[in-house]
């Protein structure tokens, strides 16, 4: 599968979310979407980069985008996460692993000389019209939401 890039169409998901909400690609035209997949609920990075999106939610809203986290965890576990640490963006759950492969965040991963299959931290900034505007692979927590932000306001 060759990796997306922007100028790409994104592909569709509809996914279960927190709350006992769906979420789809579809359903959110008309307006920007960051779309970010991170390992686990509740482990340290995961949980400052929810966090973060969560306390710059506004800032989101004012600029029009909707900002989705998936991973492979349950609803169930998406609703603790959100509950203990009160945040505010969408928590998608893909169990099947069926967007984040599309979306080519599923790969090999290296830990202390052991190679296993694992979810990449990265992030899309999807335009209105569905289409990928930009791409951050092997994202780095620190800074992240501001740079996605300000990609948000200059798209």
């Amino acid at each position: 599968m060759s990796e997306l890039k922007p100028g790409d169409k994104a592909p569709d998901f509809t996914l279960p979310a927190d709350g006992g909400r769906q979420v789809s690609l579809r359903e959110l035209q008309g307006k920007s979407v960051v779309l970010y997949f991170y390992p686990k609920d509740d482990t340290p990075g995961c949980t400052t980069q929810a966090i973060g999106f969560s306390e710059a939610i506004r800032d989101f809203d004012a600029a029009g985008a909707v900002v989705i986290g998936v991973s492979k965890d349950t609803v169930a576990k998406h609703d603790k996460f959100r509950d203990k640490h009160e945040l505010k963006v969408i928590l998608g759950s893909d169990e099947s692993g069926e967007v984040i492969e599309a979306y080519g965040a599923w790969v090999e991963k290296n830990m202390y000389g052991r190679t296993y299959m694992g979810i990449e931290r990265c992030t899309y900034l999807i335009g209105p019209d569905g289409v990928i505007r930009q791409v951050w692979r092997k994202v780095r927590v620190k800074g992240h939401v501001d740079a996605v932000l300000e990609a948000v306001k200059a798209a």
